[in-house]
């Protein structure tokens, strides 16, 4: 994700500026075909890996997982334990991590991703821009994300089948694979999304080799976007004088570049709205990059599940309401005022209805030696150190080990030696351990007490909640999702026109480095301290997290997005304040008569510096 974004930060201000001077739509052709090649690229180090091994106590055959491995509790179970870690089996393989040059190719494919995405939103977003009928512009680029999120739901489902099937399927005994996709050690097919993510990029890029650098538009029928952008001040039109004066090959080089870039960042309307989207942009991406985990851990989901429910029903109704929104504009004709009134009474309505994912919190599971103690008697105050149990302590277990089983009085064990079981079914499944001495089943006396291999399912009320939460998803999808197309519009419709493309690509520049890049690390961070059992390397380092504590979860997760959904409330009132005091007045909109009027007679409008001024009539109007 990170190399992706650096990639995609090396070329995009660039891009954005000197790709709107040149043929846009060959450009993002060849974009796409870059990103093709980075993606393929991407999926290449699965075919030089070695079996993947979910558990340091199974052998380097794959056929060999198999509860043969399985330590049970036996009196010289460290003889065993000692055996199974012997350096002989570890070096086959838990220590190729530090021989193995294949992330190179990793870097490389998602560094080739980066950089040919760059141009696709900037440029395409401009192309349509520049040649739509006044007024249609919002209803177009609504139209197009609309589409566009046929990708995302095609991308989900194909996701979700992907992560049904093993890692390394095709070369392996599947029925001898005893984890299932639930199992938090399971990893999908994740290099077949990218190779056939490559080719349809690939493919993809064709047509646009075959669009023209300009539509059949005459000029003198193009829109004067100056009839949607305010009028320039003074300040910001002696800001571009200064490179129209010297020609066209001025604006063109790179000292052009940079007094464009002065006069976005000199814009005080341009600047806000850049913190204030940076702010919005940031909750969105760390959502967005640990709600699968969040699914899976707070409801007991699998990544399948989550990406089958999330993608292909969140996803239409984001469709749905980015082409209302955008109808929305165009309908009531928004001025530029009333589209940020339009964004802020959204983001009340977004604000609400994710505070109701802080009641959907479901309760920590109960596992021995996490949450209770190993007789199951007890809870504990913390998931540290907790002592062993007298039906345990005998065992000699290897307590950092995570084979997790689910006892029948409900309670998760985090291996079957931990469970005090002596014996188990062998390979045939479902597995099963008996004689378990942590088991107590309330009201049963000696009873041969049984665990099977899993952890143990989720209540009906937390079932239920999830439900629920899926529902209030979709609502909160839909509210955000009408502000997307405004959004956009805000952007580039508060600079210049010429201006549009750096805007909307130093835009993304920020975003992305400063949103995609920081808010995965620190919204990672803050849930990493909800981990209550963390997996360890064959190097003796920390590895991933077996199982989260639910409740510091959800409200870690939860408030931090809420914290950066309030402090978008003020930036939006010191936005709207900083558009009243600018616009004040003056009028952001025109209709399609009034602007023929202004093409037909533009010379008489023109001042001396070649910048659009509004007739007396449209200065006169308010709107919003």
């Amino acid at each position: 994700m990170l190399r992706w974004i650096q990639g995609n930060l090396l070329v995009i201000v660039f891009v954005s500026y000197f790709g709107s001077k040149l043929h846009r739509p060959k450009i993002i052709g060849i974009g796409c075909f870059i990103m093709g090649i980075g993606s393929v690229l991407t999926a290449l180090p699965h075919f030089f890996m070695k079996y993947y091994r979910f558990s340091k106590e199974t052998s380097i055959n794959p056929s060999n997982n198999s509860t043969s491995s399985l330590p049970t509790c036996q009196i010289n179970q460290h003889l065993l334990l000692n055996k199974t870690s012997s350096p002989e089996i570890l070096d086959k393989g838990w220590e190729t991590e530090s021989e193995s040059y294949t992330w190179v190719y990793v870097l490389m494919g998602n560094m080739l991703r980066g950089i040919g995405e760059t141009p696709i939103q900037p440029l395409g977003i401009s192309y349509i821009d520049d040649f739509a009928e006044e007024g249609d512009s919002s209803l177009y680029l609504g139209s197009l994300y609309a589409i566009a999120m046929l990708g995302p739901i095609l991308g989900f489902m194909l996701g979700s089948l992907f992560a049904t099937m093993y890692v390394d399927i095709g070369y392996v005994d599947l029925s001898s694979i005893r984890i299932t996709p639930k199992d938090s050690r399971w990893v999908g097919a994740w290099w077949l999304g990218f190779l056939l993510a490559g080719l349809l990029s690939i493919i993809s890029s064709i047509p646009f080799f075959f669009l023209p650098k300009n539509l059949d538009k005459p000029e003198k029928e193009r829109k004067v976007s100056a009839s949607f952008h305010v009028p320039q001040t003074n300040e910001e039109r002696s800001q571009m004088a200064s490179s129209t004066n010297h020609g066209q090959n001025v604006t063109e080089n790179t000292t052009g570049f940079f007094q464009s870039l002065k006069s976005i960042l000199t814009n005080p309307l341009y600047v806000i709205f850049l913190v204030l989207t940076l702010i919005k942009s940031s909750a969105f991406i760390g959502a967005l990059t640990y709600v699968f985990k969040y699914v899976e851990q707070q409801y007991d989901q699998p990544a399948a599940t989550a990406n089958i429910v999330l993608g292909s029903i969140t996803i239409p109704t984001i469709a749905t309401g980015m082409f209302i929104g955008g109808y929305i504009v165009k309908k009531f004709k928004l001025t530029l005022l009333g589209i940020a009134k339009f964004l802020f009474f959204i983001n009340i309505l977004a604000f609400i209805f994710y505070l109701l994912n802080f009641a959907l919190i479901c309760e920590n599971r109960s596992v021995a030696g996490l949450t209770v103690t190993y007789d199951g008697n007890n809870p504990v105050t913390s998931h540290t150190n907790v002592p062993l149990s007298y039906c345990n302590s005998h065992c000699n277990c290897d307590e950092s080990q995570w084979e997790p089983v689910c006892g029948n009085n409900g309670i998760t064990y985090m291996s079957p030696c931990l469970a005090g079981c002596k014996s188990s079914s062998g390979n045939k499944k479902p597995i099963v351990f008996y004689n378990c001495s942590c088991v107590e089943v309330p009201g049963f006396q000696n009873i041969s007490n049984s665990v099977n291999l899993g952890t143990c399912p989720r209540d009906d009320q937390c079932t239920k909640k999830f439900y629920i939460y899926i529902l209030v998803q979709i609502l909160n999808s839909f509210t955000v999702s009408l502000g997307t197309t405004s959004t956009i519009m805000l952007v580039f419709k508060n600079v210049q026109p010429e201006l549009k493309s750096l805007a909307l690509g130093f835009h993304s520049l920020t975003i992305r480095a400063l949103g995609g890049i920081l808010a995965p690390i620190y919204f990672g961070a803050l849930i990493d301290k909800a981990c209550m059992k963390w997996s360890i390397n064959s190097s003796g380092k920390q590895g991933s997290c077996r199982i989260y504590n639910s409740k510091l979860y959800g409200n870690t997760y939860l408030g931090l997005i809420e914290c950066f959904k309030f402090l978008t409330f003020i930036l939006y009132i010191v936005f709207i304040y900083a558009m009243k005091k600018k616009y004040q007045g003056k009028d952001t909109k025109a209709s399609e008569n009034e602007r023929k009027a202004v093409n037909e007679a533009n010379l008489q409008f023109l001042n001396n510096d070649g910048y659009f001024v509004p007739s007396a009539r449209a200065a006169s109007e308010t709107h919003m």
